[in-house]
């Protein structure tokens, strides 16, 4: 039997090993996926290795770590600089980037996007800024800090902290910040949200399972909204590609749907 997990801290909410034990169900593919709470990112390698892991998705806030700590890294995951997929490959750790394409893939339903807000500067903003500049949408990052901004300006992205954001029209207010996970915490101040989620028509929250404060004001604000289940999954089926080297057709994604429900 190969074994999978989930690496991360938080990781007792993720659903991620329902989703891809119900896809190796369906597929009668002879493996078991689990959580892995892992406190010091920089031992994801040493960990991977020591629980003798065929692959592993990792989750925050150890993305970039986990880049580091990779033998080889594939894809836009090497523009990114974060993974969220590790794969063993002779004796060598293999990593990618699945939250870029599976963000495009969930915010299939909204209208055309032209321009985008990104709340938040961590390894999933990275994923989500640079599939969208990919697809010549116009991107800015708003975050709390100065620091973090760097890797969005040498990219060619719009970044700012509170202190000097100026308000703007944007189609898609996106949270990638943990704000409202386990809190009932916004992801910048609310007197900038009301704004910007004033003139926005979609908002999208990376959080899953929850409306969160978030999605709450952009409703309230007549936003559509939209939770990150689609993202979740679609990450999820491109990594199940990678840990089963099987091309998933429509059942089974709709069998990893049912399992990310259930």
């Amino acid at each position: 039997m190969k074994k999978f997990c989930i690496f991360g801290n938080p990781v007792a909410h993720s659903k991620s090993p329902q989703m891809q034990n119900a896809g190796f169900k369906y597929l009668n593919f002879d493996a078991l996926y689990e959580k892995h709470h892992l406190e010091n990112g920089d031992l994801i390698k040493e960990e991977f290795l020591k629980n003798a892991y065929s692959g592993a998705n990792i989750t925050v806030p150890h993305k970039e770590k986990a880049f580091k700590n990779a033998d080889i890294v594939k894809g836009i995951a090497q523009k990114i600089e974060a993974v969220n997929t590790y794969i063993l490959e002779n004796d060598k750790v293999i990593a990618y980037n699945t939250d870029a394409p599976g963000f495009l893939k969930a915010i299939e339903s909204f209208e055309q996007i032209y321009k985008v807000l990104i709340l938040g500067a961590g390894g999933t903003a990275k994923a989500i800024a640079l599939a969208l500049q990919e697809k010549n949408i116009d991107v800015t990052v708003l975050n709390r800090s100065q620091e973090k901004l760097e890797f969005f300006k040498n990219h060619n992205i719009k970044a700012f902290n509170f202190e000097n954001f100026q308000i703007n029209k944007f189609d898609l207010i996106v949270n990638s910040t943990s704000a409202g996970l386990k809190d009932d915490l916004l992801p910048a101040p609310k007197e900038i949200l009301d704004e910007v989620l004033d003139k926005s028509s979609f908002a999208f929250d990376c959080i899953y399972g929850k409306i969160t404060p978030f999605l709450a004001l952009a409703k309230s604000l007549d936003n559509k909204i939209k939770g990150g289940e689609d993202m979740l999954l679609y990450q999820g089926v491109l990594a199940f590609e990678l840990f089963s080297k099987t091309k998933a057709d429509d059942n089974l994604i709709e069998s990893m749907r049912k399992g990310l429900k259930g």
